[in-house]
Order: C-alpha cells, then sequence, then structure tokens
C-alpha cells in the first residue's frame, strides 16, 4: 500500500507492503514516514493516498478509512497555524478549533449540501529543522466525487441565464441555512462549490472559519490575515475583516459573474469608477435577474439584500404569475446586534486574563426557540475584541435548534410577464402550423392527432418553462416549422386548409403564414386576458 507524508516539506509516498493484507491493515498500530518521521495513519485510522489540493493555510488529501469494510474515501483537510505558538497559543488554538469542527459537523448533518464531518484532530510533531515542535490540525470531512465549477468552467465557457439561477438558487437555500446558525461561510468562489458526478446536486465546500483560527493565532497583536479571496469579498472583509450575512451574498453574486462572463473577477470591475461593470460581458442575462446580481454586489453591507432568504424571495418574484408563490420564511429582522458576527456558537469559558496574540470569534447568547429564524443585521462598526479564555476546557456546545428551513423545488427561474407573452405568441403560432401538418396527413381530426398535437404543444411548452428554447430559438424553431407545413407537398393535400386559404384570398404560402400569425395572436389575447384576471383577483383577495 502507498500512504502519502501529509508534512508539507516532505510529501514522501511510503510504500508499505504489509498493509495490502486487510488484517495487518486494521490492526497496526502506526507507520512513519521514511523521509522525517511523520506519522502517516492520521487520527490512527485515516490513510493519505493523494494530494487534492494545497494553499497557504493547508492541504487537501484524498484519504481512506481502514476500519470500514469498503475502505470508504474521505477528504483530510491539513491546517497549519501561523507563527511560532506557545504551549498556552497552541491550546487556546485547539479548543477553538475543536470548537469549529463540531460546528461543521452539525452543519453537515443538517444539511444534505454541506459535506458530512467524520473527525477532527490535532497532531504536534517534532520539527525537522529546529527544536520546536510543529502544530497541524485536522478535520476529516466527507468526499464528494465530481467537479468544482471553476473546474467546470474550464470545459463549459459561458454558463446560461437559466444554469446560473438554479446555482444561485441551491447556494442561497445552504445560505438560508447556514447563517440561521449564526455561521458565516467566508469564501465563497467557484472553487469551493461542488457539483456531485452522481446525482448533480451542488454542495458548498471550505467554510474559512477555520482558515481565520489557524491565521489568527501567532499574528502579531492577534489580528485577522483576512480569509478571502481577491475579486469574491467585499470591501467590508477585505478592510476591516468583518463578515455578515450580506458578505457571503457579495461573494455569491460575483460567483454568479464570473460564471456568466466565463471572465475572472477584475476584468469585470471597474477600479476608477469602484462599480462593477459586467452586463456588457453577459448579454444573455435578463434584467430583472441583472437587478438582483446587482444589488448583492452594493459595496455597502446595508444596501443589499438583508438575507439569503430576501434573495431568494425576489427570485420567487419572478416566478410565472399563474403559479401560486411558494411559502418562504418572513423577512429577517434588522436590529442591530450586540455582539460582533462570528462563526462559534454556543457558551464561552470564564474569562480570563488576555492573551494578545489571538483574537477569538466573539461569543453570543443563543436565540430562544421562535418559529421562524431570527438573524438581527449587522452593524456598522466593529465592537473592540474581547480578552481570550486560555482555560478551563471549553464545555460542550449549546444550541438552539435550528429552525426547520421550507424546502423549495426550482430546478429553473420561471418566466417573466414579457418572457410568458412571447412564448404564449409562439406557442400559438406553432400549434397552429402542427395542426395543419397533423391534419393534412390524416386528411382529418382523428384521436392519433389530436394526442399527436396534444403531445408536441405540451412538450413545446414544457421546453419553454424549462429554458430550453428561449430568445433565438423562437425564430429558428418557428421558421423550419413553417417552411415545412408551406412547402412540403404532403402537407398541401387538406382540402379544409385549401377552401380556406381560397376564402383569405392569399397565396398558399402567405395565408398558412397569416393563419399562423392569427392563432399566434388569438393566444397571446387569451393569456393577457388570463393574467388581467388573475392579478384583479390577487388584489382583491
Amino acid at each position: 500500500m502507498e500512504i502519502l507524508c501529509t508534512r508539507p516539506s516532505c510529501q514522501t509516498k511510503n510504500i508499505v507492503p504489509e498493509l495490502d493484507d486487510p488484517d495487518r491493515l486494521k490492526t497496526t498500530q502506526q507507520q512513519y514516514c521514511t523521509r522525517c518521521g511523520m506519522p502517516l495513519i492520521l487520527g490512527a485510522r485515516y490513510i493519505p493516498v493523494k494530494l487534492l489540493g494545497q494553499g497557504g493555510f493547508g492541504a487537501a488529501f484524498l484519504a481512506r478509512d481502514r476500519f470500514t469494510t469498503s475502505l470508504r474515501e474521505c477528504v483530510v483537510k491539513q491546517f497549519q497555524p501561523s507563527g511560532d505558538l506557545t504551549p498556552q497559543q497552541l491550546t487556546i488554538a485547539q479548543k477553538l478549533f475543536e470548537r469549529e469542527a463540531a460546528v461543521l459537523e452539525e452543519l453537515g448533518n443538517d444539511h444534505k449540501q454541506i459535506p458530512n464531518s467524520y473527525a477532527y484532530f490535532p497532531v504536534v510533531v517534532p520539527s525537522r529543522s529546529n527544536q520546536k515542535d510543529e502544530q497541524f490540525f485536522y478535520l476529516v470531512q466527507q468526499f464528494i466525487d465530481g467537479q468544482d465549477l471553476e473546474q467546470e468552467q474550464e470545459e463549459k465557457g459561458v454558463y446560461r441565464e437559466a444554469e446560473v439561477l438554479e446555482i444561485l438558487t441551491a447556494i442561497l437555500d445552504v445560505l438560508a441555512f447556514v447563517h440561521s446558525q449564526k455561521v458565516i461561510h467566508r469564501d465563497i468562489k467557484p472553487s469551493n462549490i461542488m457539483r456531485s458526478r452522481s446525482d448533480g446536486r451542488l454542495y458548498l465546500l471550505d467554510f474559512g472559519a477555520v482558515k481565520q483560527i489557524t491565521a489568527t493565532v501567532g499574528t502579531p497583536h492577534g489580528r485577522s490575515t483576512g480569509i478571502y479571496s481577491m475579486g469574491f469579498a467585499p470591501p467590508e472583509q477585505m478592510q476591516a475583516s468583518q463578515v455578515f450575512p450580506a458578505t457571503d451574498l457579495y461573494a455569491l453574486g460575483a460567483t454568479c459573474l464570473v460564471l456568466l462572463a466565463n471572465k475572472p473577477p477584475e476584468e469585470l470591475f471597474d477600479t476608477y469608477n469602484n462599480r462593477w461593470d459586467w452586463r456588457s460581458h453577459a448579454p444573455q442575462v435578463g434584467d430583472e435577474l441583472a437587478a438582483i446580481l446587482d444589488r448583492m454586489l452594493l459595496p455597502v453591507p446595508r444596501d443589499r439584500y438583508a438575507s439569503a432568504l430576501e434573495v431568494l424571495e425576489a427570485i420567487d418574484r419572478l416566478t410565472p404569475l399563474s403559479s401560486p408563490p411558494p411559502i418562504s420564511p418572513p423577512p429577517l429582522p434588522t436590529q442591530p446586534p450586540q455582539t460582533q458576527p462570528t462563526t462559534v456558537q454556543g457558551n464561552t469559558p470564564p474569562s480570563a486574563p488576555p492573551i494578545p496574540q489571538l483574537q477569538p470569534p466573539q461569543p453570543h447568547t443563543p436565540p430562544p426557540p421562535a418559529p421562524s429564524i431570527q438573524r438581527p443585521a449587522p452593524q456598522a462598526s466593529s465592537p473592540p475584541p474581547l480578552p481570550v479564555t486560555p482555560s478551563p476546557p471549553a464545555p460542550p456546545i449549546q444550541q438552539t435548534p435550528p429552525a426547520p428551513t421550507p424546502s423549495r423545488s426550482r430546478s429553473r427561474r420561471g418566466l417573466s410577464t414579457v418572457e410568458l407573452i412571447i412564448s404564449a405568441a409562439f406557442t400559438g403560432f406553432e400549434g397552429a402550423l402542427l395542426l395543419m401538418a397533423f391534419t393534412s396527413m390524416m386528411q382529418a381530426i382523428e384521436p392519433i392527432g389530436i394526442g399527436l398535437l396534444g403531445m408536441s404543444v405540451g412538450g413545446a411548452i414544457f421546453a419553454q418553462y424549462r429554458r430550453v428554447i428561449e430568445k433565438w430559438d423562437f425564430l429558428i424553431l418557428g421558421g423550419i416549422t413553417f417552411v415545412l407545413v408551406a412547402l412540403i407537398q404532403v402537407f398541401h393535400r387538406n382540402a379544409a386548409l385549401q377552401a380556406l386559404l381560397q376564402t383569405l384570398s392569399a397565396p398558399q404560402f402567405l395565408g398558412i403564414f397569416l393563419l399562423a400569425v392569427f392563432a399566434g395572436a388569438a393566444t397571446v389575447a387569451i393569456t393577457t386576458l388570463f393574467l388581467l384576471i388573475y392579478k384583479i383577483l390577487s388584489k382583491m383577495l
């Protein structure tokens, strides 16, 4: 068996033949790197076999769980605190890391679009260069077999509006749950959104809170090094390391722009005017969705949407008026909070003398149970940091049971009023041509012809709703159908159609076109009348 050393300066591939025996694999105590002496079996259980990625705050490894019958694949994420830590600082870092890992474990267990967390543990090993020990923190999470959106875009290129809207809605559903748990993701970008190969489900990966802990511990004066990705982070996160729910909404909006334009964010941002200038790079986006994205990307947090639920409600208003509005939790209150936003929940240990090298997340009081999610809006300025508590050990995390987040079934956004009218015109035009075609082939309107006509028109309507066909597709498909009906000889045998054309005193080619246009206009009139009645009834009720 091949085992990869996880020490950043080594990463030697160690060949351990005896572990190919399943019995020896499960009973061996430990194996060590032949080059640097680093323990190879992490947490006495997980065997790293492949490096998945590496960055400034650690690395991610594909590993196998030796205590499962299938040697289940998992992801082991390694974090290393910056700076040289004293024993006291290391103890504090471990407690903060354990507390944050517990929060991530609960999130993964409670939401199907967040990877499950299996384990967390620290590892302290002798350094290769000096007498001081090296400290590493490890998180073990569910392995998602798929592609992140950054990899997917390299193959796909520009995303259609409907595809981005599907991604936007899916991640907003995750953020609505995450923010209700007082957790901020901090680092949303295409590479942190993974699409599963098995079912196409989108997962939100790599919460930045653990990175924040490993970066803050050991930094002078406890300053945060700023955990964000350039181009996706809003001004408040880059300038003051402040994070709010609106911070994640900004990053998600920037992610959508990158997918729509297939350009990096710096090419979509006008630095001279300090604003996003992206619409010319994504002409496929309608005005309604563009307005939502523009508001998500406003520079001041209070000017953006107050919550992910509010964005979802704005998207819901774009659904067809003929559909009943989906049930959503009420908008979240906007009273200023009393404490700084944090990604850590639970009770805080008793206070002790402060340690200047660390600025942990601020405590908060869990809200009482309520039927709706309570999420206060952030205040404009940040309170001063509170002292750190190095001892005693943190008590178990106690959380208020989360308010249930309603399920949403939105595979695609519905049509706006203008788009609905255009679709009605196309449906009437296409339906009239198909009626001429089927009656011409069968010499009469027979049950089988009616069935074929109904299936064809129904399929066209479904394709429009799912946005399989839109914009120029209407003209192309309508033109092809018209040419087939008007020019192919088998469609000229319908005596009733010929008689109708004679009454119009028009050539056959023009007459068929006029009949189809008349049917389209009639369908538009019926649809417009229905929408008018619906609006009147909705206001009365």
